[in-house]
């Protein structure tokens, strides 16, 4: 296979995060957690858009009805992708000023599924999901920094990952129910200073993640076995999203400034970049279900 690596906009994002694509409205989004702005794009980088938020977003997935579920410092919020209005639902967080909310994903069910980060010493965020009557539940606790949350196309499996902790797990996944059991570690084993960040499952069951600082992202069998790795011209990559007509384009973005290691962040730092010729494609990410 001829991999190719290109960055797709210009847009240079403080800290690049959370690509998610639309294959009703054929567009990327992605979002700038710092910068608070949602941009969107056409796969061939055409029509360049974006919509300013409130707040730092740690993510945002979509809604059936056309509008954005974002994950922010200030807790769930429903958003215009047009006039960019905002309404709160949720602030989980808000007994513990310091945390925030980071990584989502939405499951065939239509429930959406995002953490939080802790703000202190403490490892005390949690993984919440979002039922489509908009009732919360917390599935999980005693967490650092949330992150990569994603579901087997067979919907058996979830991955979730503690960066603090230099964690992935994998629980069993039962989609009627929305619950979690069986917890272990997925031992990805990545190399020291590259820790997983965002994920996605691919239509094969292999799991695709960031290694944030290690300038590179991986894919690993659902045993854990490392396959194929690929470097990116940036220093700090942070989460993976297949997309494009055809959910053949793996979209990877990244962070202009690493946050905490002292690496060069190189020219391309902060961009959204697009690789094409990997011969493998996604799984269609389904929208939030909310009807309320």
């Amino acid at each position: 296979m001829t991999i190719r690596i290109e960055p797709l906009t210009d847009v240079e994002c403080v800290l690049g995060e959370s690509p998610m694509w639309d294959p009703d409205a054929e567009r990327l989004y992605w979002v700038d957690s710092f910068g608070r702005m949602i941009h969107h794009v056409r796969p061939d980088g055409s029509e360049l858009g974006h919509v300013r938020v409130s707040a730092n977003i740690g993510s945002m997935v979509l809604d059936t009805d056309g509008k954005a579920m974002a994950a922010m410092k200030t807790g769930i919020h429903r958003i215009d992708l047009d006039s960019g209005e905002s309404e709160r639902l949720h602030h989980p967080e808000k007994p513990r000023p310091a945390n925030t909310l980071n990584d989502s994903k939405v499951d065939r069910a239509g429930r959406m599924w995002f953490g939080s980060i802790a703000g202190g010493d403490h490892a005390d965020a949690s993984l919440y999901r979002l039922d489509p009557d908009l009732s919360l539940h917390v599935l999980d606790g005693g967490i650092g920094i949330s992150n990569g949350p994603c579901f087997a196309p067979d919907d058996a499996t979830f991955y979730f990952s503690d960066s603090a902790a230099e964690a992935v797990y994998a629980y069993d996944f039962d989609v009627a129910s929305g619950s979690l059991s069986n917890k272990r570690e997925f031992r990805t084993a990545p190399a020291a200073g590259a820790s997983v960040d965002g994920a996605t499952v691919d239509a094969e069951d292999h799991y695709w993640c960031a290694h944030v600082y290690g300038s590179r992202i991986a894919r690993y069998t659902p045993e854990g076995t490392r396959v194929l790795e690929i470097a990116l011209p940036a220093a700090a990559v942070t989460s993976v999203m297949f997309g494009g007509p055809d959910l053949d384009i793996l979209y990877v973005t990244s962070m202009k400034k690493p946050l905490s290691r002292p690496v060069a962040p190189g020219p391309l730092a902060g961009r959204l970049f697009a690789i094409t010729g990997l011969g493998i494609t996604g799984v269609a990410e389904p929208k939030f279900g909310c009807r309320g």
